[in-house]
């Protein structure tokens, strides 16, 4: 790969490790540090960001992006130095007005040190943070403070973490009312805060938790006494970046025992008076904690307040993170690449513990997934936890209604789905599609086909047609599963779920015989257009999709699967009906769902599986050649795309407009993907994309052109100025999309163009402003944004491995088939992959002496821990049965030689 510029950070082992120079000097960054026990914060170089648990329980004050810089209400250490207070955080109202500290970040997966020279030169401050792999909720601060000059210093040390104990509601919400609430008490290695009630969208509610912020020196000796009220800790007219008590060093207020009850807390916590000879240094150890009531604090300080203590549980950590990402990993020759995708690898676990909330970016989010983010995570999570992962795919189906929606409200434990408490009845006609996809996935690493045949329920609340409707027979004591008229619990096969989805969504369509867009689809800003608009881009998904269902079935029927049982109900929607009668169609829909509004009968009937295999193959036919046909157009300039959507008025949004022409990414990517464009349209698509899409300075390909201005008939996002988030950003899902479908195309070089011009944006600090990894989008001037929670990661790491390196399963057998270009051989001539197959673990190793590009090379020679291997005659690929790999020692390597 092309890493066009190495200034900013820079990797420093093989582990993910890299430093930055004065990173305060760049905004809005921020590191995740999280656990498995729902710990979630971030941290900044000058340790702003937040600490909670949930949407109702944040430790410190919530933090959106653009309090990451203008708050003060930021984690924070004082040293008085010669009657001086000088913050080791940066946080100081002295420090902001001069830049004269030499600072350096040293950061890894997932833990951080900031460490920074006093304007002296004569003290030095390591503060590392970060969150253990444990079952505590708990965020560790380190600080070092070591004398590096030459005279002998005393210091007094003062922590200072100001706690907000309450949900995220109450920042603007009661504000100042839920401080009444709050019982402080010291203990005496810090103040922990039990607020009497929480106050949130759940009503008044007896509190359970109580925040803590404690602390120790190394040795384990607690503080002298504390400061545990804001208000006595910044004094009058005072403020956290230069508070009273530590700029006059004032003592302590107390030291255990309860303080005065209904005010604004802080972990304020004074050490004692510490004398640091030339090259001695002291250490101190701050827990920011968020404890259930029957935990005791002592085993947490037991646990990590101590130097030795907390230093074991960094490595811990660390080894954590490590074995985590040890299940998928590249060499390419270029440490920078190499440390780059461990940081991209790491996002899918992010997504699945934290959904698309939590992180500053996200202050949207209220806790939980989205439906979409369920499956596609899980692609990326399959690679690396593989048949395990199968119970929680399976789990997941239970959110599927019996109308083809879904619920949108996704607890945190697997299968968890709740009944719409928003009362927002809407539907993204996307979602149907994108389980199928996954399970495709998990069928071709397996060849599980009996994971299809496996049983599972249906989710239901008050909604019904597809959310159009609300059921009156239906009350929350029934609860949230689908039952027959007999009051049991409705059940079908994984297949029969999927089958829904598919043949819900082939009938309900709009006006152009095209399925309607509802509420959105994959672009959450297209929903302006519920009544008349319908989305071709996902209508070649589901074309492609159905395809996939009539394979499935096909391999069902030659396995010997013949039959299959199937609600009674869906014989409906198995009708003979006029493809092209969308009135037909429609009509056929709604005799459905009236039969399914409220229960379903139980009984079952039989279908022969290669019948339905045609059924599915005839309208898949039958959708591929109507969007062939009807949506291809060319501009007046004479380039060729397919159009994307119809708005609300029902017409066409992409073509020749009076603005210009208006081009979709998304209408390409699956027409590409699914086979729906043939091999010359393709081709065009690619090159009308670099005409009217494509931008050098952002990274790659546009989510649309400019289409001058609002579409309120299309959707919010032309609200949005142009070049921002869902109006034409360069926007790193959909783009990964786009390299994918290229491809499967057979055009390579035209998706590692995509990829790398993604990789490139990123690494480059200049531009995107951003720690390793992958951003949900770049803005006009080159910023990542969003980054860390995007699916991008997933379809990064999916197209890397199974596409450029050409590592996949075919129903069980391991297929390699390299299609690598020569911009990937920068780094040398040999490409390795470490990953896990059918129970093995692999470590796959491409060589290539001539560095030559796919479209010049065939795989001459093949050796499985050195014997020789056979390759296909035509040298595109090499299969490798399932029961073959059995016989494979643990672990193996195979070797790939690439020539001519």
């Amino acid at each position: 790969m092309n890493s066009s510029s190495q200034s900013g950070w820079r990797f420093v082992d093989t582990q993910g490790t890299f430093e930055l120079d004065d990173p305060q000097d760049t905004s809005y960054l921020f590191l995740p540090l999280v656990n498995e026990a729902g710990m979630f914060s971030c941290v900044t170089p000058k340790l702003n960001g937040d600490a909670k648990a949930d949407q109702n329980s944040f430790l410190l004050l919530p933090t959106s992006v653009e309090d990451l810089h203008n708050s003060r209400a930021a984690r924070n250490f004082w040293v008085t130095v010669n009657g001086r207070p000088w913050s080791v955080t940066g946080n100081s109202a002295e420090k902001n007005a001069r830049k004269d500290e030499s600072v350096r970040l040293r950061a890894g997966l997932l833990w951080q040190t900031v460490s920074r020279l006093h304007p002296s030169g004569f003290l030095r401050a390591e503060t590392t943070s970060f969150v253990p792999a444990g079952e505590d909720r708990v965020e560790v601060m380190r600080v070092v403070l070591t004398n590096v000059g030459k005279a002998d210093l005393t210091l007094t040390p003062t922590a200072a973490v100001p706690i907000f104990g309450r949900s995220a509601d109450n920042l603007r919400d009661h504000r100042h009312v839920t401080s009444l609430l709050h019982r402080t008490a010291c203990h005496r290695h810090g103040v922990i805060v039990r607020p009497t009630l929480s106050f949130d969208e759940r009503g008044h509610t007896l509190n359970r938790l109580r925040y803590a912020v404690l602390g120790a020196e190394g040795d384990g000796v607690p503080p002298a006494g504390f400061f545990p009220l804001l208000e006595d800790f910044i004094g009058e007219g005072g403020a956290l970046d230069w508070p009273k008590a530590v700029v006059a060093n004032l003592k302590p207020a107390q030291s255990e025992g309860p303080a005065p009850a209904g005010y604004e807390s802080i972990g304020a916590l004074r050490f004692a008076d510490r004398a640091l000879r030339p090259g001695q240094s002291a250490t101190y150890v701050i827990l920011l904690a968020i404890l259930p009531e029957e935990q005791d604090p002592e085993a947490l300080l037991n646990r990590y307040a101590s130097a030795e203590r907390c230093e074991h549980w960094l490595a811990e950590t660390r080894a954590f993170w490590s074995q985590k990402l040890a299940a998928l990993c590249f060499e390419t020759g270029e440490a920078r690449v190499d440390g780059w995708l461990q940081w991209v690898a790491v996002q899918p676990i992010l997504r699945r513990w934290m959904g698309n909330s939590f992180l500053p970016y996200h202050d949207y989010g209220r806790g939980g997934r989205g439906w979409r983010d369920l499956w596609q995570d899980a692609l990326a999570l399959l690679l690396t936890e593989g048949a395990d992962f199968a119970d929680m795919l399976a789990e997941n189906f239970a959110g599927v209604r019996i109308d083809g929606s879904n619920a949108t409200i996704i607890g945190s434990r697997p299968g968890e789905f709740k009944a719409d408490r928003n009362n927002i009845p809407r539907v993204w006609m996307d979602h149907g599609a994108w389980p199928l996809l996954t399970v495709q996935l998990y069928l071709d690493l397996t060849g599980d086909l009996d994971f299809l045949l496996r049983e599972q329920t249906y989710f239901k609340d008050h909604l019904s047609h597809r959310c159009r409707r609300d059921d009156p027979l239906w009350s929350a004591e029934q609860g949230t599963g689908l039952k027959t008229a007999g009051g049991s619990p409705a059940r079908g096969t994984l297949l029969e779920h999927m089958l829904v989805q598919h043949l819900v969504s082939f009938h309900n369509v709009g006006g152009h015989n095209i399925l309607r867009l509802e509420g959105a689809d994959w672009n959450d800003a297209l929903d302006m257009a519920a009544e008349k608009g319908e989305s071709v881009a996902f209508s070649a998904l589901y074309a492609h999709n159905l395809r996939v269902l009539s394979g499935l079935f096909q391999a069902l029927a030659d396995k010997g699967v013949t039959e299959v049982a199937l609600a009674e109900e869906l014989s409906t929607l198995l009708n003979p009906v006029d493809y092209s009668s969308t009135q037909e169609k429609q009509n056929q829909l709604q005799g459905y769902f009236e039969r399914v509004a409220h229960t379903v009968s139980g009984g079952k009937i039989r279908i022969r599986t290669a019948d339905l295999a045609g059924d599915l193959r005839g309208k898949a036919d039958w959708l591929t050649g109507h969007l062939r046909s009807q949506e291809w157009l060319t501009d007046r300039d004479g380039f060729g795309w397919f159009n994307g959507y119809y708005d609300n008025d029902g017409l066409r949004v992409e073509g020749d407009s009076d603005s210009g022409p208006r081009m979709t990414l998304t209408g390409q990517v699956f027409a590409l993907m699914g086979g729906i464009a043939s091999d010359a349209q393709a081709r065009e698509i690619v090159r009308s994309a670099d005409r009217y899409l494509f931008d050098e300075s952002v990274g790659g390909y546009r989510l649309n052109n400019d289409f001058g201005g609002r579409m309120n008939k299309l959707g919010r996002a032309f609200g949005f100025a142009y070049g921002h988030k869902e109006n034409g950003a360069m926007f790193s899902h959909m783009a990964v999309m786009f390299a994918n479908a290229l491809y499967r195309r057979g055009m390579a070089a035209e998706g590692w163009r995509v990829l790398e011009g993604i990789y490139r944006q990123s690494q480059d600090f200049t531009r995107s402003r951003m720690y390793p990894g992958l951003p949900e989008y770049f803005n006009p001037r080159g910023r990542g944004m969003y980054p860390f929670l995007t699916g991008s990661a997933s379809w990064y790491l999916l197209t890397l491995l199974t596409e450029v390196f050409g590592v996949k399963g075919r129903l069980g057998d391991l297929v390699l088939a390299p299609r690598f270009s020569s911009g990937l051989m920068a780094g040398g001539d040999a490409l390795k992959v470490h990953t896990a197959f059918a129970g093995k673990t692999l470590e796959i190793e491409y060589r290539n002496p001539k560095r030559l590009s796919c479209e010049q090379y065939r795989i001459s020679a093949v050796e499985i821990n050195g014997k020789p291997r056979a390759a296909a005659p035509d040298g595109l690929e090499v299969i490798f049965p399932r029961e073959e790999i059995g016989s494979w020692p643990e672990p193996t390597h195979i070797v790939v030689q690439l020539g001519n």
